[in-house]
């Protein structure tokens, strides 16, 4: 039998590691530009408005570039068990018997995080660069820009007017017209609620006192959404204003009717 001939798999992600203890400054303040990630055996206590106890334990300690100090558990999902906000102060030192001991203080208050590490069990410091921000999908300027180029989509024979059409308690995100050459306001949001046909209800009022809007009768409302609760769309029909649920996937092209069970 032949030797097999392996090829090597791609190199492994390096990565800083700092042995513990991290040098500190003269008075033990840390100066940490880095993500820090460290794992240990931990004692953590919080005195300020409340005082709080995380008896000794295995947990990850997070220090951000932006001063704040986070320690968490393996359970719990996101939240941290305790923390300190930004901006803080660490500052790394030894108690009298010889325990490593971390100080999170605020400039702001008299809060203060001690943190007593039993075991150290990594150490390590990352930079994640510059983050670019959380760019979500399916918010309501994008709803609004699909809309404004597929009016149809909320009635037959739609045509866009203008989007963000002015009144003098803001902008309505559609402009529209109708087959009958009647004005069509519409407001665009994720979920609709109560809240959102209260708002159209106000531009209305607005919109139906402009001659140049109200030539060939009253302005009518849209109130669009992906979602519309119960009870807006009882408070909206009861007000002569036409709901529509919106296909943000089918707008976007993503959706093939074909693909449907149903």
């Amino acid at each position: 039998m032949g030797a097999s001939c392996h090829s090597p798999g791609p190199p492994e992600p390096t990565r800083e590691v700092l042995h513990w203890p991290v040098t500190c400054g003269p008075d033990g303040r840390v100066d940490c530009r880095l993500v820090r990630l460290v794992v240990a055996r931990c004692q953590v206590d919080y005195a300020g408005r409340l005082s709080a106890h995380l008896p000794m334990a295995t947990r990850l300690i997070m220090v951000k570039n932006d001063g704040s100090v986070l320690v968490h558990s393996d359970g719990g999902s996101y939240k941290p068990l305790n923390w300190m906000s930004p901006p803080a102060t660490l500052r790394e030192g030894t108690t009298d018997d010889g325990q490593v001991e971390w100080r999170v203080t605020s400039p702001k208050a008299d809060d203060t995080l001690r943190i007593l590490i039993e075991e150290v069990l990594s150490d390590t410091r990352h930079d994640l660069g510059i983050d670019p921000g959380l760019q979500k999908d399916g918010v309501e300027k994008h709803l609004q820009a699909l809309l404004a180029e597929h009016p149809a989509t909320l009635s037959d024979g739609l045509t866009l007017v203008r989007r963000e059409f002015p009144t003098a308690i803001g902008p309505v995100d559609l402009m529209c017209r109708d087959g009958e050459g009647l004005s069509v306001a519409v407001e665009i949001k994720r979920r609709g609620d109560i809240d959102g046909v209260e708002q159209l209800t106000r531009y209305l009022e607005l919109l139906n006192r402009d001659p140049l809007l109200t030539v060939n009768g009253a302005v009518r409302g849209v109130f669009a959404a992906q979602a519309i609760k119960p009870q807006a769309r009882v408070l909206a029909e009861d007000r002569g204003i036409a709901c529509v649920v919106v296909d943000y996937d089918a707008l976007r092209g993503i959706d093939d009717p074909s693909h449907r069970l149903f």
